[in-house]
């Protein structure tokens, strides 16, 4: 077994998450510190994608702040995560759905998935 992965394990953190694909709606409540002061922000939005695995593995969530997509990239085994909420199932057909960034209006919706 190679060195990396005998570190990973040692400093692995296990977090449990609810499964999330890639056009799934979430709001991840992450914590920030801001001087003394830690407090939990909350960002929502569609999974874009995951990547990696492991203890290397991220995903990418998009939101729209104002009329301006912003993308942001969280590590999960990050220890600054609180929780994950799923809001909504996305219906896609892709594991990578970076087309989303050239959509607007209606077309740049998601079709919900039914269960």
């Amino acid at each position: 077994m190679s060195l990396m992965k005998v570190v990973e394990r040692e400093m692995a953190v296990k977090n449990e998450f609810p499964k999330f694909i890639a056009g799934d709606t979430i709001t991840v409540h992450y914590k920030i510190k801001e001087g003394n002061k830690e407090r939990i922000q909350q960002y929502r939005g569609v999974v874009m994608q995951r990547s990696g695995a492991g203890f290397t593995e991220t995903f990418t969530v998009r939101k729209m702040s104002g009329n301006i997509g912003v993308e942001r990239i969280f590590p999960v085994s990050s220890p600054f995560i609180d929780k994950i909420e799923i809001n909504k199932h996305g219906k896609v057909r892709r594991a990578r759905i970076f087309y989303l960034r050239d959509l607007t209006g209606k077309k740049a919706r998601i079709k919900e998935k039914k269960f």
